[in-house]
This record gives C-alpha cells, structure tokens and sequence, in this order.
C-alpha cells in the first residue's frame, strides 16, 4: 500500500498523532472501529454519505456525446411524466390511510362498552410491522431529513418500509393513540418517490424492470423532494406549503426546474386525493371539496354576534404573548421528549425486542384509562348551543355536521355534553374542529385539564415503537391552549369581540412552531389549510416568536432526534466565528490514495483494510524520473499519465494553434505557420517536461508494489503528490468484479471498457469488497482508472475560509472535497464529518490554545 492509510491516527502503522507505534493489522483496525460505532464522535466519522455531486468521468462522456436534443426532450418528458406518477401514488396512499382509519375509528368508538380492549389491541397491533422494520419508527421527518441532507441512513426508502408505514399507522391512529399520520404521509411520499423512479425493489426482487434513466442519488434526491412536498400536500391540502417544505426543512440543494417539478407533484398528489375522497364521502365524482387529509372549515363569525372579529390589530399583542408561550412549551416538550429518547435509546432499545411490545402496549393502555377516568370524572356537562355556523357550500355543511355530531353526552343530561369526552372520545381532526367551530363553550379547567393530560401522554408516546406523527398532537394540544386563551379573554377581562376559533388557530400554531421550529412552510400550510389569507400575518408573527424564543433553550424535535442518531447533518450556515478556521485547519491531511495504474493486489488490500468511500488519484513528485521508467511498465504507466495530465498555457496555445490550421480560411492557415516558425528552438522542447523541474529530496520509491518502512520520517510518509482526480469505492469495486485490468506485457489501451449503464447498473447496492472471490483474480494484473475516475473535481485552497468550505460542500451535495495546494498537490481532504458543528468547535477550541 502507499503511504499512512487511515484518517485516524490510530488508522497507520506509525501514530503520526499519537506518536506510537502501532502493532495492529490493518484488518483488526478496520474491525475495532465498527465496534465503537455506538460511540457519538466514532459514529458521526462512519456515517455514509450519499454521491449528490455528478461524477463526469469518461462513461459519462460518452454518454453526453450520444445526447441530441430530442434525447434531452424525451428525457425530461420522462422525467416530468415520474413526477406525475409519484404525486398520483401519494395521494392514493394517502386514500388508503384515511379509508381505514376512518372505518377503523368508527368501529371502535361505536362499542363504548369495549372500548379498553378496542383500544389497547389496535394500538397494540402497530408494533409487529416496526418489528420488521424499525425504520418505520416515528414519523420519518428527522429520516427525510438527513437523506436529503446527503446521509444515507439504511432502510429509509425502500418498499418494505413503506408497508410498514402504512399498515403501522393505521392501528396506531384508530387505536387511539396520541399520533398524527400527516408526519407518516411524508416519509411514504418519501418512499414512493425513491422507489418508484426504479422501477425495482430491493425488499421485492421479483420487482425488476430494466429502466434506464435516473440511476443515480442526484436524481433519487430531486424524486423524494418531491414525494415528501406530495406527502404534505395530501395531509394538509397545501401544495405550495409541501413545496415550502421540501425546500425549507430537507433540500439541500435546489434550483428553478426542481421547485416547478416539486410543485407539479404537490398539486398531482392534492387533486388525486381531492377527486377520490370527495366521490367516496359526497358521491359526487369530479367536485373537489376534500383537499387534504385534515381540513379546518371555514373560520366565520356567527351572524348573531354583532361584535365578534376574526381579528384585529390590538390581538396582535396577544398573539405575540401566545407566540412566546407557545415557544416556551415546545421547548418543554422537546427537553422531556429528549431525555425519553435518551432513556429509550440506553434501556429499551438494547433489550430484546418484546420490551419494546410492552413499552407500546403500556402507552396504550395508560392512554385508555387516562380517556376513560378524565371523561368520567374531569368532565362538566355544557348546554349545547342553539346556533351553528352554516356555510353555503356541501363542504362548510359537512364540516358544521362533523361538529354537531361529533358532540359526546357520555352520561350528560339531554340538551348538555360532556366537554372533556367531546375532545378525548372523538378522532383528533373532529377535536381539533371543535375548538375551531364550536359554539358551545368548553370550561378552562376542562381546557387546563385536557392540554396538561394530552401534553403529557403526546410527549410519552413520541417515540415508541409504533409509526407515529407530532403534527396533528401538537395542533391539538396548542387549539386547547387558545380556547383556553380566548375563554379567559371573553369571561374574565370582558374583551368581547374576540372569536374563540382564531384563538384556537393561533394557539395550535404557537405550539407546533415551539415544538418543531418551522416558520415559511408552516405559515403556508396553516392558511391554506384555513383558506382564509387574512390569518397570514397573525400566523407568520405567531410562528416568528414561538421559534425564537424556543431556539433559545433547544432545537427543534426534528433537529434533536436527528442529533441524538449522530447524525452529521448539515445546517444552513455556519457560526460567524467559524470563518477564523481555514480549511488546512479542519481537513484531514492523513490521506489513502491509489495511483492511476495499480496492482489488483493493492487495490484489494486498500478496499478490505479501510472504510474510506472514496480515493484520490495520485502521482508521486520527483526528480529521478526516467531511472524509474526503466524495466517497469507499472511506474512507466504512471509517470507517463502525470505527464501527459499538466496543462501549461504554452501547450494549450500550441493546440489551439494546430486546431486553426484545420480551418479552410487560407489567412488562419497562414498566421499559425507564421506563428509556430517564430518560436525558438528552446520552447519547442517538451514544455510538459519543464514542468516537473521541481526537485524533492529522493525518497525511498513508494509505488504500489511497496510497502512503508516504519523508520521512515513525517517527510516521507507525507510526501508531495499530484492530484488528478477522485475515485469511488462502487466503481474501484465494480471494476474488479467486471476484471477491467491488463497484463503489464501490454499496453493499458487493451484494458476493457465499461459503459455507464454498466457502471450503474447495480446501483443502489452494488457488490462488497469482502464478497468479492479473489481466487478469480490475478493478483499481478493492473487496473488502469483513470477513465472512471472524476478529474475535475470540486476543489478549494488550503487558505479558503470555514465558511466557504462549508458553503461549497452543502449546496452542491458533495461528499469529499479535496484541498490542493497552488502547484496542484493534494494536501488533505474535507468530508462531511470535519464540517459538522462539534467538530469545528473542537478545531476552533485548538485554534484559540495554539493563539
């Protein structure tokens, strides 16, 4: 192998940072660091990452060299026509998840008398398909996240997953546990934006379809920023707002034709789910009435009441109170959540998987008795109002009858109900109706009670094993706490023009901003969903002040639960005190490299003695060239590339020269001989040879047939080398298997050749370096990669500030940047685990000390 392998200190034979030796194989280094993966630095430096960036080697080329623009035509045809599909799929799926749930929740709330077993068994019911696959766990929000982010988290996208999702979430909902299937929506638009672009499934492999487009993580990206937009867009009804969302809490990247495609999805996904559900609930086909999964009516004062205003401009200061309130208990919520998960992570998880049953079997029954004891004892029996909101359209009726009939007696006298049970004895979307529409009044110690016991029983079932989303709790909770709000308004302090919905409104949105810190897309969601722009600013002002005064204690629950996986996600900026780092003070300079031509030999040991995805190309600087070229074609090869691979401007004008004589114009023939006769003897010498006049001491010869000597100095285990390009392990792998080498008794022109579709062609899992048969190898035999390898790169300088490092590696979804220095030597490289916050203030920490 050539020079220190490992990006650890630990990770070479000599501890360049340690400073001892180390008596370690390189296989027993490689399999001590897998087993500290549960360590928080540790796994954060071996997540993998995902290839945003396009890799424009000579396959690719080709490929571009074939493209016309009715190919180009057609392929974005296709591209838009996938779009389609995947908003389409979404808003089925969303379909099937209401249907059921729906029909599941009437058969349990129609049995009062079982309604403990009814309850505990559904619920119950959710945790058999997290068994199977434990990434359906959650609402899949934080998941979506990192992917989009550039972090491949195992499992996240594939088919099973999504039956896991979907199954999981309809007895957790009907079962009447505190969760939401909005947040589960968008991890399945998710999904079926991955997925279906394929045309295959790993879960399924009787799935298989030769398709030849979109085979790389760049395109599966734009597709499920699509499918988690049409994800939001069915919960909610908000195209623009799920369009928002992608580009606010998952995107890392984004341009004009992605946010019409994302946005084209959106719509696809809103009117699919409009079309079925309004033909299914009103039977009439073709009227859309039901955009999303929940719906909030039309907000509008009762024509009785003379004084009563949506809002005005005195409540403003009122719901900047409720805005800081509602900061102050998402950031409580989020504290709890977090020493849950924290508890979870050190006590249940690790156990065997029925503790995990019984943990979700315990939410479930807790959550029962606490319905059934607060109903029958908490409750007060409110006299039903004689007057009701009716809307001139079949959709503010069916909203006003939802309302009236969703009213729960639960052993009150005729003419009253039970408020307590009207909110716990009913689906969350007909509670949250309630608070918005309901005449009647709900009592403030019903209120208090409610949003305390619902907090509390919300905040212990995020997180169990079941599929599970944090919208629609939160909503609920936070409408408690407005009602609330408006009732103390109305009764106590005699403020009578204020309209108990809008202060439900803002509540709900007080306490879902405190809790998952969104502010654009959410205020987008929240008036579409309430198709009434005038809540804009009261909605915008609320939601600015909840995540403010939230971010000052903790992150978003999102954020938090992304952290506590080790997670290297990515913000959107660093630190301003950051830009005091350089990128030669965060990279990491201990590199592992190949050379352009190769032994099979060294590129299996490199492959299986590291955990690095991917390598620079290299050539060695020195001033004994030509002795080396002697009797070993391996070095000539080599040298020969380096060589060949220096651009100097006297070589390029002379190119450029020889190019015009091929004109036909007479005069330009006339001017390059003029030209060309003029120069001197001197610079018609090889100029590419001149550029490696520059002299290093000699070093023992460190090509790949040789291994370092444990005497050597820090000079020569980091001496200079000539970077030419990037190369993946997929492809140093895919090569292998294919047995793309040569002979060194011939010359590297008789290597074989791949063609993209072949190099892509088992993406996204393509084959291990351990499951790779070396007995069908040759271990003498070359591999020349510098046509797979990427050779231009993003680069930066040793001297480019933190700031623009970490601007440059977000935005443009890479995932090893390269630092080369002035005379075009690679002296370290950046990955996504030396940009991550504790790592830089770990180096800002040093940079201080050394000060």
């Amino acid at each position: 192998m050539a020079g220190c392998r490992g990006s650890l200190c630990c990770c070479c034979r000599w501890c360049c940072c340690c400073g001892e030796r180390e008596t370690r194989t390189p296989e027993e280094l490689v399999r001590s660091g897998r087993s500290r993966a549960g360590e928080g630095a540790v796994a954060k430096g071996l997540r993998e990452s995902l290839d945003y960036d396009r890799c424009i080697n000579d396959p690719y080329l080709e490929v571009l060299e074939t493209m016309d623009n009715k190919k180009g035509r057609r392929y974005e045809a296709v591209k838009w026509m996938v779009v389609f599909a995947i908003g389409v799929c979404t808003g089925l799926v969303g379909l099937f998840v209401d249907f059921f749930v729906r029909l599941f929740t009437q058969l349990k709330f129609g049995v009062v008398q079982s309604s403990v077993e009814e309850c505990s068994q559904k619920g119950f019911m959710g945790v058999p398909a997290l068994l199977h696959q434990p990434v359906a766990a959650g609402s899949g929000i934080p998941e979506v996240k990192c992917y989009l982010n550039g972090v491949k988290v195992p499992g996240i996208v594939r088919l099973r997953t999504l039956l896991c999702k979907v199954l999981g979430v309809l007895f957790s909902v009907a079962g009447g546990l505190f969760v939401g299937k909005e947040g589960p929506m968008i991890h399945s638009g998710s999904v079926v934006g991955a997925g279906l672009p394929q045309f295959q499934s790993i879960s399924l492999r009787k799935i298989q379809f030769n398709f030849p487009y979109f085979r790389s993580d760049r395109d599966k990206r734009d597709f499920v920023s699509a499918g988690a937009a049409a994800g939001v867009a069915a919960a909610f009804g908000a195209p623009i707002g799920g369009t928002l969302f992608s580009l606010e809490e998952g995107s890392s990247f984004w341009n004009q034709g992605l946010t019409w495609k994302v946005l084209f999805c959106s719509m696809s996904a809103t009117f699919t789910l409009n079309f079925f559900r309004s033909g299914i609930q009103f039977g009439s086909w073709g009227s859309f009435q039901l955009p999303g999964l929940l719906n909030f009516g039309e907000f509008k004062c009762s024509d009785s009441d003379k004084k009563c205003h949506l809002w005005t401009a005195m409540d403003l200061g009122f719901f900047v109170v409720m805005g800081v309130i509602g900061g102050l208990l998402g950031a409580t919520f989020n504290c709890l959540n977090k020493r849950l998960a924290k508890y979870r992570m050190r006590n249940v998880h690790p156990k065997p998987k029925l503790v995990r049953v019984l943990e979700s079997l315990l939410v479930s029954l807790v959550t029962t008795v606490v319905v059934f004891v607060a109903s029958m004892v908490l409750g007060e029996c409110r006299q039903m109002s004689s007057s009701s909101q009716i809307g001139n359209d079949s959709f503010q009726l069916q909203v006003t009858e939802d309302v009236n009939s969703s009213i729960k007696t639960f052993f009150c006298p005729n003419d009253t109900y039970n408020d307590m049970a009207t909110l716990f004895f009913n689906p969350q979307e007909s509670a949250i109706l309630q608070l918005f529409h309901q005449d009647g009044t709900f009592s403030p110690v019903t209120l208090a009670l409610f949003f305390i016991l619902y907090f509390l029983l919300a905040c212990w079932t995020y997180g169990v094993s079941v599929p599970s989303g944090l919208f629609v709790p939160s909503l609920l909770c936070g409408a408690a706490f407005g009602r609330l709000v408006a009732n103390v308004l109305k009764s106590y302090i005699g403020l009578g023009h204020i309209y108990s919905g809008t202060f439900a409104l803002i509540g709900a949105a007080a306490f879902l901003g405190g809790v998952v810190r969104m502010t654009i897309s959410l205020t987008v969601i929240l008036i579409e969903s309430t198709n009434e722009i005038t809540y804009g600013l009261p909605i915008m002002v609320t939601l600015m002040v909840a995540k403010w005064t939230g971010d000052f204690f903790n992150k978003g629950i999102y954020d938090i639960h992304v952290g506590l996986r080790g997670v290297p996600l990515l913000e959107w900026e660093t630190e301003v005190e950051m830009d005091k780092l350089r990128a030669s003070d965060i990279m990491e300079p201990n590199l592992t490299y190949v050379y352009p031509h190769t032994r099979i030999q060294s590129l299996v040991s490199i492959l299986r003695t590291t955990v690095h995805h991917a390598f620079p190309v290299v050539t060695e600087n020195r001033g004994n060239e030509k002795e080396f070229m002697k009797g070993n074609q391996l070095i000539s090869n080599n040298i020969k590339f380096k060589k060949s691979s220096i651009l100097t401007r006297a070589g390029e004008q002379r190119k450029r020269s020889q190019s015009m004589k091929s004109y036909p114009s007479s005069e330009l023939r006339n001017m390059c001989d003029e030209h060309i006769a003029s120069e001197e003897q001197a610079e018609k010498e090889d100029l590419l040879q001149q550029m490696l006049e520059r002299r290093y001491t000699p070093y023992p010869n460190l090509y790949p047939d040789q291994s370092p000597s444990e005497d050597w100095t820090m000079e020569e285990r980091f001496r200079p080398l000539t970077f030419h390009g990037l190369i993946l392990r997929s492809q140093l792998v895919t090569l292998l298997v294919r047995g793309v080498c040569y002979s060194e008794s011939q010359s590297s022109a008789s290597q074989p050749r791949l063609s993209y579709a072949e190099m892509a062609e088992d993406y996204p899992r393509y084959p291990d370096i351990h499951d790779l048969d070396l007995t069908l190898l040759n271990p003498r035999m070359i591999v020349d990669v510098t046509p797979y390898m990427n050779p231009s790169p993003f680069t930066v300088s040793p001297n480019t500030h933190v700031s623009q490092v970490f601007n440059l590696f977000r935005t443009m979804g890479l995932r090893h940047l390269p630092v080369v220095n002035a005379v075009g030597e690679i002296v370290g490289i950046v990955t996504r685990h030396n940009l991550t916050s504790e790592f830089l203030q770990a180096r800002l920490r040093q940079h201080y000390q050394t000060i």
